[in-house]
């Protein structure tokens, strides 16, 4: 069996994961697996990174002692995750001196950041995947103790070449394709265990990019598919992907089988388990995705395929994206006027904003969009900035308090009701709609709540549907 492997933040946050993460590569290696582990950084390390890099720009920063005290904390939890995860003295040296080089090139990162004084995306880039960069020759080095041959690689280096859209980079997979099944197959062929930076990838001349956060998930789907292997794992500290998140709903069950389009769906809506992009390699070439706890390696997981054996009920998940805001574009002088949307969504593009749902009036006296509620300040500015300048009076208004609630299910494809139930029980909650939209795909039907009511509307939803008895 060919696997790809991918273990998240939290099962290689510190030695004692990293170890249990190596035990789980190395069990499939010995079973006669061809194995290649993609991994992330340990759990919060690139939110730090993210900070201090943000910290050094700041007005009256005091670069010199912020980066001391940086690299001291960082320093200290990888080397402490080395002596944990590796037994051998000669592995652990050959470790250590690794994690050293990378904090080496991290410290001279940083410094560089506080000279300029600026932290441009390609700059983020390059820190942000430093990450992945240390935590990768800890998970190989406890690999290698265990008595198994191992050597990390970055994206980069194992063949994921990019565009140069810093921070939210699109791999050129056609090459990347033939690169990684050139790179990762020879080493395969050794009889070696790779393990590979997830997130990180480089342009064509060499230049540090990223997959966007979470882009680990989609690092291994396309090694998976280059390599065309027969699943890809992603491990996580979770059984499988959850018909809600338990945060919210404690009856939420694990969801044995999913098709690609709801697993999609699912991960762009608040899923947090996948990255939305993670499906797009392995859905071209119908590799199944398993998505696995590492804590508990026993329970078999959420299978993603393409299409189930047996459609399960009518909805499969309800989920909520939280830190979303509205913002509505509206006026009598739309009315009528031809690409109000292509102007809106023109400017929004530009702006490098990301609309996450779309609601137009059929009057088309008013558009309303969702977007994160980090961009809402950027997206505000670029619109009033370029109405302005175009003389354009159109009205702008917003709210930042949001929450998009996604119920999605193939069974709701061609069932009568489904939206009536929906929006019945928000009707009997109290539950104000603040916007409505329902996907072509008939997969999903979304609308937006205030924030204060989206836990509430997740249990209502998920009781309604049944969505907590046994599956």
């Amino acid at each position: 069996m060919r696997l790809v492997i991918k273990f998240g933040g939290v099962p290689v946050k510190d030695g004692k994961s990293i170890l249990n993460a190596a035990r789980l590569a190395v069990d499939r290696h010995r079973r006669g697996d061809k194995v290649v582990v993609v991994t992330s950084a340990m759990a919060g390390i690139t939110d730090e990174l993210i900070e201090i890099s943000h910290k050094l720009i700041e007005p009256r920063a005091n670069p010199k002692q912020l980066i001391s005290e940086f690299m001291d904390h960082i320093s200290n939890k990888h080397f402490q995750a080395c002596r944990v995860a590796i037994d051998d003295k000669d592995v652990l040296h050959q470790t250590t001196r690794a994690v050293k080089d990378a904090l080496d090139g991290l410290e001279r990162a940083l410094t560089g950041i506080a000279h300029l004084g600026e932290l441009s995306l390609r700059s983020q880039d390059l820190i942000m995947s430093f990450g992945e960069r240390l935590s990768a020759p800890i998970l190989a080095g406890a690999i290698k103790a265990l008595g198994v041959p191992s050597c990390h690689l970055t994206g980069f280096e194992a063949g994921i070449i990019t565009d140069e859209r810093y921070t939210e980079a699109r791999p050129k997979l056609e090459r990347t394709r033939k690169l990684v099944r050139q790179r990762l197959s020879r080493l395969l062929a050794q009889g070696k265990l790779p393990v590979v930076t997830g997130f990180v990838a480089g342009t064509e001349n060499g230049t540090v990019t990223t997959l966007g956060r979470g882009g680990s998930d989609y690092s291994a789907s396309i090694i998976g598919a280059a390599l065309k292997v027969d699943e890809i794992w992603i491990m996580t500290d979770v059984d499988g992907i959850m018909t809600a998140d338990p945060k919210a709903e404690p009856s939420a069950k694990v969801i044995e089988t999913i098709s690609y389009l709801e697993a999609t769906e699912l991960a762009y809506f608040g899923a947090k388990v996948l990255h939305p992009k993670t499906i797009e390699p392995a859905m071209e070439l119908g590799i199944p995705v398993r998505v696995r706890n590492a804590f508990n390696p026993s329970h078999a997981g959420t299978l993603i395929v393409k299409e189930p054996r047996e459609i399960e009920g009518i909805v499969k998940a309800i989920t909520a994206s939280k830190e979303v805001a509205i913002i509505t574009v509206g006026g009598p002088g739309m009315i009528g006027t031809l690409g109000v949307a292509a102007t809106v969504f023109e400017i929004l593009a530009n702006a490098n904003v990301k609309v996450l749902m779309i609601s137009q009036s059929s009057s088309q006296a008013n558009i309303s969009f969702i977007v994160g509620r980090g961009d809402l300040e950027t997206a505000l500015r670029a619109l009033h900035t370029e109405f302005a300048a175009r003389h354009i009076d159109w009205r702008i208004d917003y709210d930042r308090s949001a929450s998009v609630i996604a119920t999605v299910g193939a069974g709701m494809k061609g069932t009568p009701g489904v939206a009536a139930r929906v929006f019945g029980t928000m009707g009997r909650e109290g539950i104000n709609i603040l916007m409505i939209a329902q996907g072509s795909s008939e997969l999903n039907i979304s609308f937006a709540v205030d924030e204060r009511d989206a836990v509430r509307a997740v249990r209502a939803l998920h009781a309604e549907f049944g969505l907590g008895a046994s599956r």
